[in-house]
């Protein structure tokens, strides 16, 4: 195999002598391990950008898909521009390596920093994007020049793609499970950038040869690295500040999980709990919406002695669950364990939910709702269906006819289903398109609502059996909000909050979601 001959003509004066020592294949075997790690490096900006979307604009598949486009079509501009850069390829390249450190590293403290800025976030998203897949574009063009004198073409390309295709699973396989939860996004997307900015610094002594002034390059590529580690450094600092001012509280839990970025903030004695960017409860009126979830259920079951409550991590619907003497059995199963770690484990959501998981009748099951009810073989009195909002297909999922479907499989035949159904007044659509999907599988639906102040009015929710129940009007000792009169005002709907023609959401439709999107959000959920 020949060595390869400098870029730029011969070496300048006092430019550095060329290693004979580093043997090509040697060589090659680094630019393929540095293939690898570009790759990684380029998918996990784009991961990070679509994640970042979603989390910051709603769990939204609108949003993610936007952001993958983008960066998909930034890729193509990037190669374009390739055929641009004329001689000294690998000096470009190195600069390349050092810009896409800089930009792809910093996108996620970035995209924090903008959060609060409204509407101006979709541009500085946008621009984010477009800049950070431009420059990773470039990479693979240029590299493919830079080995064009060591390979022939055929397996210049298969080798060059078969690293990159690689190297973009292996980061597809850890960016969720292991380098969100672990390192949190913006230092995820700076650690990226750190190992882009070294494979730049190592490029300059791979193809030291090449170069007719490496010294400028190995500065740049370590200005990079220098600014990257500051900002790992006040990432998190950075991230609680923004959220603290996002959220309205001092921030004094924060988690991203392969599902969710689980956020507990503290102002005025209120603790709000945030899942994704969307509010899930204020503890100063929390006891609204979970007494309003339960009681009406509970008060229509024959014998509520076994309760199933899917969602609900936080344990408050537990809690409620609980006040009934009756019941023998709860089996609460949420996705996600870091949720039920923090009600159970932590001082202030433990003790607003009275401690409920730590309750001897409790078991806590962590899987997805729909994957559970496949396999489960137990029979429930009542079904607790206490999901976010179906903001994406995700969760949309568990409002579909099949995840209906499957529930019925486990609920007893005189049972009683009650489900949180997102706001009757911003989201009204929705609201009856839950209703007519509960119907659509053999449920009669008697829907109602309670206003929730937190959540800016009145927030809706659907009471379901295989036959028409009756008002309930019976509430147990410790309940709040309700008394016999005031539950069964519940179910008084105005005409302006009536029906509408929806259809049904269904798996391979979703329709749910587009409906939750076409609300007039006014609510810190939506």
């Amino acid at each position: 195999m020949p060595e390869p001959t400098p870029d730029a003509g011969p070496a300048a004066p006092g430019a550095a002598v060329p290693d004979a020592g580093v043997a090509a294949a040697v060589r090659l075997r680094a630019v393929y391990v540095a293939v690898f790690v570009i790759a990684a490096c380029g998918l996990g900006y784009e991961l990070a950008a679509g994640a970042l979307a979603s989390y910051l604009l709603g769990d939204s598949v609108t949003q993610f898909s936007t952001a993958i486009g983008l960066y998909l079509s930034a890729l193509g501009l990037g190669a374009w521009l390739s055929k641009f850069i004329g001689d000294r390829v690998v000096e470009r390249f190195v600069d390349v390596q050092a810009s896409v450190a800089l930009v792809g590293g910093t996108l996620g403290i970035l995209l924090v920093l903008a959060s609060p800025m409204g509407r101006w976030f979709r541009p500085v998203l946008w621009a984010e994007i477009l800049g950070t897949g431009t420059l990773v574009g470039l990479e693979v063009p240029l590299l493919l020049r830079i080995l064009e004198k060591d390979l022939s073409f055929k397996l210049l390309v298969s080798r060059v793609l078969t690293f990159d295709y690689v190297g973009a699973l292996a980061v597809a396989l850890l960016f969720p499970m292991v380098l969100v939860p672990s390192l949190q996004l913006p230092r995820t997307t700076i650690a990226f950038g750190l190992a882009n900015a070294f494979v730049g610094l190592w490029t300059t002594y791979l193809f030291e040869a090449r170069i007719a002034r490496p010294g400028p390059l190995r500065a740049r590529c370590a200005a990079v690295v220098l600014v990257l580690l500051v900002a790992g450094a006040y990432a998190e600092r950075v991230t609680t500040h923004v959220e603290a001012a996002r959220f309205g509280g001092e921030v004094v839990y924060a988690r991203s999980t392969p599902y969710q970025r689980i956020v507990l903030t503290q102002g005025e004695g209120v603790h709000a709990l945030w899942l994704s960017g969307a509010l899930q409860f204020s503890s100063d009126d929390e006891y609204r919406y979970h007494e309003a979830l339960v009681h009406p259920a509970m008060a229509s079951a024959p014998s509520p002695r076994r309760v199933l409550v899917c969602g609900g991590g936080d344990g408050l619907a537990v809690r409620e669950v609980l006040r009934h003497r009756e019941v023998e059995r709860v089996v609460l199963v949420d996705l996600d364990p870091a949720m039920t770690d923090l009600a159970r484990d932590h001082e202030v959501v433990s003790a607003l939910n009275g401690r409920s998981l730590h309750d001897p009748r409790v078991e806590v099951v962590n899987d997805d709702a729909m994957a559970w009810l496949e396999t489960a073989n137990a029979r429930f009195d009542v079904v607790v269906l206490d999901f976010p909002d179906p903001a994406g297909f995700s969760v949309g999922k568990l409002y579909t006819t099949r995840f209906y479907e499957r529930m019925l499989r486990v609920l007893a035949p005189d049972g009683v289903v009650a489900c949180q159904a997102t706001s009757i007044l911003d989201t009204r659509k929705a609201f009856w398109c839950i209703a007519r999907t509960l119907e659509t599988v053999g449920l009669a639906v008697r829907p109602y609502r309670a206003y929730v102040p937190s959540f800016h009015g009145d927030w809706g929710f659907l009471l379901a059996s295989r036959r028409l129940l009756a008002v309930p009007d019976r509430v147990p000792p410790g309940v709040r909000s309700l008394d016999p009169a005031t539950m069964r005002g519940l179910f008084d709907l105005p005409p302006d909050l009536g029906p509408v023609d929806v259809e049904p959401n269904r798996l391979d439709t979703q329709i749910l979601v587009r409906y939750y999107e076409g609300g007039r959000w006014r609510t810190p959920g939506g």
